[in-house]
């Protein structure tokens, strides 16, 4: 890891001083972050209410710049320029390389018509037993650490071979024991957990795009 990523780390207790307590488990799921990208591997994110809108948020923060430019490789670059000489600059302006991640929630038809065809509780982990590879990661997102369907997700990773990285609240509840990392953050407070969440996923955000996208070790 390079020592600009582990500054971004030390940074977010200096931000955040409740934080502190987290930077082992922040460090730990950057880490296994890092491998799971450079693997080849994409991530999933899930959880319920304020949960479900980190889950966007932070799929939005890696399949675009977050903070560093991400141009295309020349590589691509080529390939557009010969298939769409018309085109490529444009395409090559505005397109990015990304992070590739995908939302659990963002799947309207899809949710609702499980939830009422067949189990609410099973509607994430039936799509992280389609989308899930060995190398894949679950970020899963619980303030209780108790959300039944998020807790059903995380037993389907687990037997499929996908990593889970629980992101909560100081007890960590049952997801704890079924994550391979988990955050907890020093709250148990809903809204308080909430709000700590956020600098925390950003610090990993910024974590994975300045190993994959910077350029000062």
């Amino acid at each position: 890891m390079r020592n600009t990523t582990r500054a971004i780390i030390s940074d977010l207790a200096v931000r955040y001083p409740a934080l502190a307590v987290c930077e082992p488990s922040v460090m730990a799921a950057a880490e296994a972050l890092l491998r799971c990208f450079s693997g080849g591997g994409q991530l999933l994110v899930c959880g319920n209410g304020g949960s479900a809108s980190d889950s966007e948020h932070i799929v939005g923060e890696l399949m675009k710049t977050f903070m560093l430019d991400r141009p295309l490789d020349e590589t691509m670059c080529e390939k557009l320029r010969m298939a769409y000489p018309d085109h490529a600059e444009n395409m090559i302006a505005n397109l990015q390389r990304a992070v590739p991640a995908i939302s659990l929630v963002s799947e309207t038809a899809l949710m609702t018509a499980y939830t009422n065809d067949n189990s609410a509780e099973m509607a994430f982990a039936q799509q992280v037993l389609s989308y899930g590879r060995p190398g894949d990661i679950l970020l899963a997102i619980t303030t209780s650490g108790n959300s039944a369907n998020v807790l059903n997700a995380a037993r389907i990773a687990r037997v499929i071979g996908v990593e889970v990285l629980g992101l909560t609240g100081e007890s960590g509840g049952r997801l704890k024991a079924l994550s391979d990392q988990c955050i907890c953050a020093p709250s148990a407070v809903t809204y308080q957990i909430q709000e700590y969440h956020l600098p925390i996923y950003h610090c990993l955000c910024a974590c994975v795009e300045n190993e994959l996208f910077g350029g000062i070790a």
